[in-house]
């Protein structure tokens, strides 16, 4: 008997496939892969109703930054289609009026064509200090830009801004539950990863060392551990 199960991996913002390619091979052996498109719609009611359209009738979740909102929307949506569900360096919040500005700000950069310049100097701070260097990981960033595009970008901007609070869902959520964080997230804190794992019962959370944002591509060995054993569960 077939005890494979399907996987669909959601990227974050101005993030493609790419960002899944260190640990895809190790999550094969479980089942089949996918990484969502999440760059055609600018609501995330639409992009999670247009994921659950394409995936199999049930499914892994796993979501990354802007792909952990989606993954609450897809939860919202369809729980019963999903048999376990990650939550990686993302939060339950919504936009706070502070967030929202900076948004609108960068919307505008891209609109100029300085898309490619605002995410060099985002760079330090989307990483871990002893990253800040680091070519390679600068080259995925931009390549991805280069996947999703401006418009994709603004796009997902528009989502982003307008998602809900999915707090009050937390404790609705039943299935399975990894939350994912690097101990030296800057752009969303872990103590929002604590709160999350906090709010759905039996979720197990896993703070990776030295890491930022990018657990993928800044570690990606302890990354796949903690996915591979989530699977396994």
């Amino acid at each position: 008997m077939d005890q494979t199960t399907p996987i669909v991996l959601v990227p974050g913002l101005a993030s493609s496939a790419r960002i899944y390619a260190p640990v895809i091979p190790a999550l094969w052996r479980f089942g089949p892969v996918t990484v969502a498109n999440h760059i055609r719609d600018d609501s995330m009611a639409a992009i999670a109703g247009r994921i659950l359209a394409e995936a199999p009738p049930r499914f892994a979740l796993a979501g990354h930054s802007m792909g952990g909102y989606i993954a609450f929307e897809i939860m919202r949506q369809a729980s019963q289609r999903v048999t376990k569900l990650a939550l990686i360096n993302t939060q339950a919040r919504p936009d706070t009026p502070e967030a929202t500005g900076r948004r609108l700000g960068q919307m505008e950069r891209a609109r100029r064509g300085e898309l490619r310049a605002l995410r060099e100097e985002s760079f330090p701070e989307l990483v871990h200090p002893s990253r800040r260097v680091d070519a390679e990981i600068l080259k995925l960033v931009h390549a991805q830009d280069e996947d999703v595009g401006v418009e994709g970008y603004l796009r997902q901007q528009t989502a982003i801004i307008a998602r809900v609070d999915s707090r009050p869902t937390l404790a609705t959520i039943t299935c399975p539950t990894l939350v994912l964080t690097g101990d030296a997230d800057n752009t969303i804190p872990n103590a929002f990863s604590k709160e999350m794992a906090e709010g759905i019962a039996g979720a197990r959370l896993v703070i990776l060392d030295r890491c930022g944002h990018l657990p993928q591509a800044e570690q990606p060995q302890a990354t796949v551990q903690a996915l591979t054993e989530w699977l396994a569960s």
